[in-house]
């Protein structure tokens, strides 16, 4: 009786390994890259032949002619992918508080004239802490800011955010957002062509 039980266990063992260790891994990249090649290669984005990030994790911008993206909680540094978690601050922690307040602080050094309520994606982290996206009141919240220091109609700021503001999945599910990566290439794009 034992040595049947044992026999069916590893028997278990050994199929369950092949097709969770093995065949459904394949399948799965093989089925992903034929379906979703660039998400399956990790959406990267090339500038001048180079890569320069992935649409699908955020980066560290800071500098005023550029868009802000959502606030990181990741540790060592902002946006490690080794190291993706929130911050798991509740809505009372003093520690959540004052890195909003900073957050708050450093917007309205940036741009001292802006006096519009701030979007609350700029001043808390995601989830993941590596959010790729704002939203498009986030991008709106900056466009002076950025024309200002790129010396750029505010119009054609405006223009670049509507351009690169994503609709909502299928019409219905999630919420309109703006890659901020993206943004601020094409930002760049228009600096060259000046």
């Amino acid at each position: 009786m034992f040595m049947r039980m044992l026999k069916n266990a590893v028997l278990s063992l050994a199929v369950l390994t092949v097709l969770t260790g093995i065949i459904y891994p394949v399948a799965v990249t093989v089925i992903s890259q034929a379906v979703f090649p660039a998400r399956a290669d990790g959406s990267i984005i090339m500038k001048d032949g180079k890569p320069v990030g992935s649409a699908l994790l955020g980066q560290q911008f800071d500098r005023p002619e550029y868009f802000w993206g959502r606030p990181s909680a990741t540790s060592p540094y902002p946006y490690n992918g080794a190291a993706s978690s929130g911050s798991n601050l509740g809505p009372n922690n003093p520690a959540l508080i004052e890195d909003v307040q900073s957050r708050i602080n450093a917007l309205h050094a940036a741009d001292p004239g802006n006096h519009a309520p701030i979007p609350v994606d700029l001043v808390t982290s995601s989830g993941s802490g590596l959010d790729p996206d704002i939203s498009p009141a986030a991008a709106l919240y900056q466009a002076a800011r950025v024309a200002r220091a790129r010396g750029l109609a505010l119009a054609q700021v405006l223009a670049l955010v509507r351009e690169n503001t994503a609709g909502r999945f299928l019409g219905l599910f999630g919420e309109p957002s703006v890659n901020v990566l993206k943004l601020n290439l094409a930002l760049d794009g228009i600096k060259k062509q000046s």
